[in-house]
């Protein structure tokens, strides 16, 4: 079996970790099926870091932060400030108004999205 067991964690790596894991094929000491088969980590995935390296140097080797939820800080709360009550409504105002931008339709609380023909 490949890859992660089913319901494991995925393996982030560090710029540094991912140099130290690509430095013996772009310097020839290995071939990047032994890399491969040392690490377990698959041939696709460190060809994209090589390619990303050579393109963009230790810049294209570190973890771009995906944006997420801008309402979970809100969500967890149980009692909202006043202040904390006007931003929330304030991120909610702004979303639906990128989303009929886009040509979202948004039905009810929000829940339900249907896209405009």
């Amino acid at each position: 079996m490949k890859g992660r067991p089913k319901g494991g964690i995925n393996k982030y790596w560090t710029a540094e970790e991912k140099l130290e894991i690509i430095k013996p094929i772009i310097s020839f000491e290995k071939s990047s099926s032994q890399v491969t088969k040392e690490t377990g980590i698959s041939n696709g995935m460190i060809s994209n870091w090589i390619k990303k390296y050579n393109e963009q140097g230790m810049e294209g080797l570190k973890n771009k932060r995906k944006p997420g939820n801008p309402l979970a800080k809100y969500s967890s709360k149980k009692n909202l400030t006043e202040i904390e009550q006007l931003q929330y409504e304030n991120m909610k105002l702004r979303i639906e108004n990128e989303r009929l931008k886009k040509g979202y339709l948004v039905k009810g609380d929000g829940t339900v999205v249907v896209f405009k023909k």
